[in-house]
């Protein structure tokens, strides 16, 4: 039986043997059926490793040995090594063989500790902390937005302990797989001539999705994946599998009318957007079917209603359209039209036309004098004037009367609401002005994006330039494409959370923030980035004498070169040099991007502990961030560990359980507290420690967050 034999053919076979009246044939067939994977197959175990950079070496650790200095990687520095001993700076190696990766038959070799790099699998256990880098503060006690620096598979182990089921929105761009060399797996860059491409992107994929689900509110949420079509059909069959049960839609976004050259094929312009609906989660009802560019009256201009019938720009001149040269007839006394003349003959003189009595003739003429054309037609003119949507205008400066109507654009947004109808005048012409926001039409946003906003070379690569001149970033995404795409699932939620694990250059909380600008809303964002470098960046680098770890090659990463410096200029409105940021933002909401936004942000690093070192509390300044950030990223964060306890905005720790009376007498006069941690090894005195603290929720440490950890490992291979 083909492992690609659809489940539909299995069952086809057990009811023709069933019709033959064999059971056991039947029975057979099930239970052979059931050893095989059906639907998208792939190597869901194909090894993942990760370097671990700036975890400490210790002996019994699997390692890597770092290239020398002024040398690019090679595969000796992918080969494997388990450390027996460490002494006097020096660390003795031993070849590990691990399965299905590279053969190291070295002998035992002793290399300066500076040298080495640790590395785990990624269904090892690995407790992670976060040291903080940075932070801008704006915005008062609103939530921070936190960008993390690290391998996203640990950070979304480390979101577990603090945020398991209570995300709101995961929007991810995660590699497109394009095989030019987007992405790595096992520290190597997989190109298009690696036959284990698809398998290695899908084992990928597949590990940080079963993360991303538990993060996820069941009852509530919505995950949003952009991809193109490289994966696109396999990242359907793999959300169907990871989300079972689960309603997914796929959007269609247009994001680059230039198009992208396939090579002798279609040139791309567009991507592809899948949603994955959690629980309840809907779309909300908006103003836009984003079909088309936002109706400038939802935005909050104005523009005029009527447009001039005469045709301007090219083909506008009357021997290029003589059928639409003909006069309209106007009485001036009443400024009213009262009919429509026939098309002149091309050769005619306009001054023999006579007017009825009491009447002129206006003509489509140009303010130089010369002779242009109408819209439209004299029959469709006529039709115009009968249904009230056309008229006669006001006199210009020369003296000619205009004559107006309603283009295409204007009728639909009279049909669909956003122009209203108040009436007739007494010339018999609709009497119209712009609907206020509450008055237009809400309706579902369409599958197929066509909004100019979505131009990720102008409102991508163009606007990341404005906030750090000279700097550059491959790909980013519109600003306002990801807010379009967020807001239809958090704008009934002012508080959300939303996570981005695929960060880059930070256009998601970028994104965030602009939603908080427009509503007053308190959403705050997690913002998973590594610091890699480019490839021709690191040939410059390496040929300079660095490499990965060192200061001179960590500035020039994606975290430390981009995108922290674009949040807090966007936070600031002030670029890296100093200088206010030129230009303002578009579309929902316009201001200079110079004003900023009133937000908080805060930069970490992804470290890693020694369990036992967080057992005995030797590790609580790396711990103590994710403490904060489970009780909701706003306020003071305890970083020090107190003799008895410590209250801070949102959340308090009892260090010592046994001064748990005093402590509840205190924690009385500060009902803004949400959340209690419990530093014991003792379940009873943790049991009764939460009778005493009614109901409030309480987490015990070290043990609950040890737990975590190797939940997320044990879930890892299932």
């Amino acid at each position: 039986m083909s492992s690609q034999t659809s489940q539909a053919e299995v069952q086809s076979l057990i009811d023709r043997a069933v019709k033959l009246g064999d059971p056991k044939l039947a029975a057979d067939i099930r239970q052979f059926a059931s050893t095989r994977q059906y639907g998208l197959v792939f190597e869901h175990n194909r090894p993942e490793r990760m370097r671990l950079y700036g975890k400490p070496v210790t002996a019994r650790d699997v390692v890597q040995v770092l290239p020398r200095l002024g040398t690019a990687e090679s595969a000796e520095n992918r080969l494997l090594w388990r450390v027996s001993s460490l002494h006097d700076g020096k660390a003795d190696l031993y070849a590990y063989v691990a399965p299905d990766y590279a053969d190291n038959d070295g002998e035992p070799r002793t290399v300066d500790v500076a040298d080495l790099v640790a590395v785990s699998e990624y269904d090892q256990p690995i407790y992670a902390g976060f040291r903080e880098t940075g932070r801008v503060e704006h915005g008062g006690d609103k939530p921070y937005q936190v960008v993390i620096n690290g391998e996203n598979y640990h950070a979304l182990e480390a979101l577990a302990f603090a945020y398991a089921g209570k995300v709101d929105c995961i929007y991810i761009d995660p590699p497109y797989n394009t095989g030019a060399k987007d992405w790595k797996y096992n520290n190597d860059y997989v190109d298009g001539s690696d036959q284990y491409r698809h398998s290695k992107w899908l084992a990928f994929m597949e590990r940080r999705l079963k993360l991303a689900k538990r993060l996820l509110n069941p009852a509530d949420s919505v995950l949003i994946v952009t991809i193109d079509e490289k994966e696109y059909l396999r990242l359907g069959l793999l959300l169907e599998d990871v989300f079972a049960g689960s309603r997914i839609q796929m959007i269609t976004a247009l994001t680059n009318k230039k198009g992208q050259s396939r090579n002798g094929t279609f040139a791309r312009v567009d991507e592809y957007i899948y949603v994955v609906f959690i629980g309840s989660a809907t779309v909300v009802r908006g103003f836009d079917s984003m079909l088309e560019a936002t109706s400038s009256a939802v935005r909050g201009k104005k523009p005029a209603i009527w447009n001039s019938l005469l045709r301007r720009g090219t083909h506008s001149a009357r021997w290029e359209r003589p059928k639409l040269f003909f006069p309209v007839f106007v009485n001036e006394t009443t400024s009213t039209i009262v009919g429509v003349g026939d098309c002149l003959d091309p050769n005619a003189n306009r001054n023999d036309t006579i007017p009825p009595k009491g009447c002129v003739a206006v003509w489509p003429m140009h303010t130089d004098g010369t002779e242009g054309c109408w819209q439209m037609s004299p029959e469709k003119l006529k039709l115009y004037l009968q249904k009230g949507i056309a008229k006669l205008g006001n006199k210009n400066k020369t003296g000619q009367w205009a004559i107006n109507y309603l283009k295409r654009k204007q009728l639909n947004e009279v049909k669909d609401g956003t122009i209203k109808t108040v009436g007739v005048d007494k010339r018999g012409a609709l009497m119209l002005e712009y609907a206020s926001r509450e008055e237009v039409a809400k309706q579902e946003p369409r599958t197929m994006w066509m909004k100019s906003s979505f131009d990720a070379s102008v409102y991508g690569s163009t606007l990341l330039r404005d906030f750090l001149p000279g700097r550059s970033f491959p790909f980013p995404k519109s600003l306002y494409a990801v807010e379009d795409t967020i807001r239809f699932f958090v704008a009934d939620k002012p508080d959300a959370l939303i996570v981005d694990f695929f960060a880059g250059s930070g256009t998601t909380a970028h994104a965030v923030m602009r939603l908080n600008h427009q509503d007053g809303g308190r959403r705050h964002s997690i913002s998973v980035t590594n610091n890699e470098v480019s490839i021709d960046e690191a040939k410059k680098l390496i040929k300079a004498g660095h490499r990965q770890g060192d200061p001179e090659w960590e500035t020039r990463g994606i975290c430390e070169y981009i995108t922290k410096p674009r949040i807090t200029a966007a936070i600031t409105g002030h670029t890296p040099e100093g200088g206010p940021i030129k230009g303002g933002y578009k579309f929902t909401d316009e201001f200079p991007m110079a004003d900023g936004f009133e937000e908080n942000a805060v930069f970490y690093d992804l470290t890693y502990q020694d369990p036992t070192a967080v057992r005995l509390g030797m590790a609580f300044r790396e711990v103590a961030p994710l403490l904060w950030l489970r009780a909701g990223a706003r306020g003071r964060c305890i970083m020090d560990e107190k003799p008895d306890w410590d209250i801070a905005d949102t959340y308090a720790i009892l260090f010592d359980p046994s001064r748990a009376n005093a402590f509840v007498s205190e924690l009385a006069k500060a009902p803004h507290v949400g959340l209690v941690y419990v530093v014991t090894d003792d379940e009873r005195r943790f049991a009764s420690v939460s009778a005493m603290l009614g109901g409030l929720p309480v987490v015990r440490l070290y043990a609950d967050y040890l737990r975590s950890f190797r939940i997320s490992a044990e879930g890892a291979n299932n």
